[in-house]
């Protein structure tokens, strides 16, 4: 969720607010927090547009890797970050809901690792109402949530939770499973 995204997201302070808690109660978990940062032409690394949401911004311990494709493992060191903590599950959540959430999901359980999608923790861009190919956001958001809601992938763990819902270990907001 990096300052260019974040100006033209849908619902972004509720999308920025759910994953800022999310981080925080994986912090004092232990969980490692891990940003992938889009750089492309339009997301110039040192620009304003290109770093990342003030209220999602690294904190000490966290890792930051650099993207190039929708997909965070291609080419990041995702993959191998993960296996060194010993990690079974991602928690994934951002912009853009139908590019690089997906992409970036799917990803995760073709490598192996259980996924929790944050059904209020991914968004994508503002669109005018009936205009262009594209699904309203509203409609693109809970359609992704119900396809992850029935995606059946074999050995697999695959679940959608709003972000006051997700755990991690020590770190279970109250009364979660």
């Amino acid at each position: 969720m990096q300052n260019a995204l974040v100006a033209i997201a849908h619902r972004a302070s509720a999308t920025v607010a759910a994953v800022a808690g999310l981080q925080e109660r994986a912090r004092a978990a232990g969980a490692p927090v891990v940003l992938v940062q889009q750089e492309d032409e339009e997301l110039e690394p040192g620009t304003e547009g290109w770093r990342i949401a003030p209220e999602l911004a690294p904190a000490p311990g966290d890792t930051v890797l650099a993207k190039t494709a929708p997909d965070g493992f291609l080419g990041t060191g995702l993959d191998a970050l993960l296996r060194g903590r010993g990690a079974t599950e991602v928690v994934v959540t951002g912009f853009a809901t139908e590019i690089c959430v997906e992409s970036t999901a799917r990803q995760a359980l073709s490598r192996g690792y259980d996924v929790v999608l944050v059904a209020d923790g991914h968004t994508t861009s503002v669109r005018p109402d009936g205009s262009g190919p594209y699904a309203a956001p509203e409609a693109s958001v809970a359609h992704h949530n119900e396809i992850y809601r029935n995606l059946r992938f074999p050995g697999r763990r695959v679940r959608v939770l709003p972000a006051a819902e997700v755990g991690f270990g020590r770190g279970l907001p109250p009364g979660a499973p």
